[in-house]
């Protein structure tokens, strides 16, 4: 199936898609990555991580994950929209995933799972992680990624802590971020 995506030049535009894979316009096999996570909410680290990823990649897809084991603090929908509004990066697609993510990468003709690492104690629970995933699917690799090291001690969790005992989370998270944590928080 041929696409025109608007593009200065028709040519430059065409993606070919077929039964194995994407071509980019050049002609050559579309890289495209997975960044899994629960985004409760985004932060700069996140951010940056999703810009290294680009660099690498054709393609980054965000996929918002639905953990059953975790109460997050914001509903699928709103993360999902805090993401497109912090989001600015052409080749960034923000999804939900439900489900396995080897199946999720599987359907969206990816091959690379990003996942960040902080510190040396984020390691052990990746590398089991990236081992589980190809173990269930060969063809995924996993890359990991040192955000800034600015951001190497900034967490979801640790955001929503500083929010919620009255904290400004401003320098750690995307302004609309912020305003919904206060506007959550005031609740």
């Amino acid at each position: 199936m041929l696409r025109f995506l608007g593009k200065s030049h028709p040519i430059a535009a065409m993606v070919w898609n077929f039964s194995n894979g994407t071509l980019s316009a050049n002609g050559s096999a579309m890289r495209r990555a997975i960044y899994p996570g629960s985004f409760d909410p985004v932060t700069n680290g996140h951010i940056d991580v999703i810009e290294r990823a680009r660099k690498l990649f054709d393609e980054v897809i965000v996929a918002v994950a639905v953990n059953d084991q975790k109460q997050p603090l914001f509903a699928l929908d709103d993360r999902l929209a805090m993401l497109r509004q912090a989001i600015t990066i052409d080749g960034v697609r923000v999804a939900p995933m439900t489900g396995l993510l080897v199946e999720f990468a599987a359907a969206e003709n990816a091959h690379a799972v990003i996942r960040g690492l902080r510190a040396i104690s984020d390691f052990e629970f990746e590398f089991q992680m990236a081992l589980m995933n190809r173990k269930l699917d060969e063809e995924i690799e996993t890359i990991f990624l040192m955000p800034k090291e600015e951001y190497t001690y900034l967490s979801s969790r640790i955001v929503k802590e500083i929010a919620q005992l009255g904290g400004n989370v401003s320098a750690f998270v995307p302004r609309p971020v912020a305003e919904a944590l206060a506007k959550k928080m005031k609740r």
